[in-house]
């Protein structure tokens, strides 16, 4: 498959997605929702024990495309839902990944885009790399990525994360476990491929069915939060407060809340 908004590379048993829209900051597009859903469905098809996920340029992932944002203020509720059931799928998809997924966070990670590198199994970041769920600033709703962040670092820490949108560096980001490790920028490869070849020298059999328990624990709880949590994605859209929201950041101006 020919991608426009990433690059799929196979070699060594190692499969590596790489975000390729640095002018936008790799920024999350419909089509590079529906890219990185094939890109792992091509993955899973082909010889690759282990995939890694990174971002071109200086940037990980900023979240949503400003254009996305535009559009989706404008959408009928039944359009929202069909976003939102896209945005729900690439996530799950991701965390359900048979094979293991490594993340390298070199740059910004930020609302969706903080969700795709905390998803993964392992997620690497260099010290300058700055993290988190930026949604309730522009009168969104981290409702998608809330399903599997309070699992990974607790409710008290997630409901301070998404509750005030802060921005965290990796420092932090390690303490409170939301990332495994943090690299030099100029070892972030090589110590992911480190890890990859400690998950391909182990069992294949082994590692397929312990990834496949450890998500079996939670997937009936998890499947029924996702679909409360995309209709909470797609019904907010429709409010006050988030047209608001966009326009203001859009605008670069401070918002003016009427709380609707």
């Amino acid at each position: 498959m020919t991608y426009s908004t990433l690059k799929l590379e196979q070699q060594n048993q190692i499969a590596t997605i790489t975000l390729t829209r640095p002018e936008k900051r790799n920024a999350i597009s419909s089509q590079m929702i529906q890219e990185l859903l094939a890109a792992f469905d091509e993955a899973e098809n082909g010889p690759a024990r282990v995939v890694i996920i990174t971002g071109s340029g200086k940037s990980f992932c900023a979240g949503m495309d400003l254009d996305g944002l535009r559009t989706i203020a404008n959408q009928s509720l039944d359009e929202n839902m069909a976003d939102s059931r896209a945005m729900a799928r690439m996530f799950y998809r991701i965390y359900e990944f048979p094979n293991p997924v490594i993340a390298i966070v070199n740059g910004a990670a930020i609302a969706g885009g903080c969700g795709i590198a905390t998803l993964a199994d392992f997620t690497l970041a260099t010290p300058e790399a700055k993290l988190g769920y930026s949604e309730v600033r522009i009168g969104f709703i981290p409702a998608l990525v809330s399903v599997f962040l309070r699992r990974q670092i607790g409710e008290k820490r997630a409901t301070e994360l998404l509750l005030t949108g802060r921005i965290v560096d990796a420092a932090e980001a390690l303490r409170i476990g939301l990332i495994t490790e943090v690299v030099p920028t100029e070892k972030l490869l090589e110590r992911a491929h480190e890890i990859a070849a400690q998950l391909i020298a182990a069992s294949p059999t082994s590692i397929l069915r312990t990834k496949r328990l450890l998500r079996r624990f939670n997937e009936a709880d998890i499947r029924a939060e996702i679909e409360l949590a995309t209709r909470e994605n797609a019904e907010i859209r429709a409010t006050a407060d988030f047209r608001e929201g966009v326009s203001s950041f859009l605008e670069k101006r401070d918002p003016k809340w009427t709380g609707q």
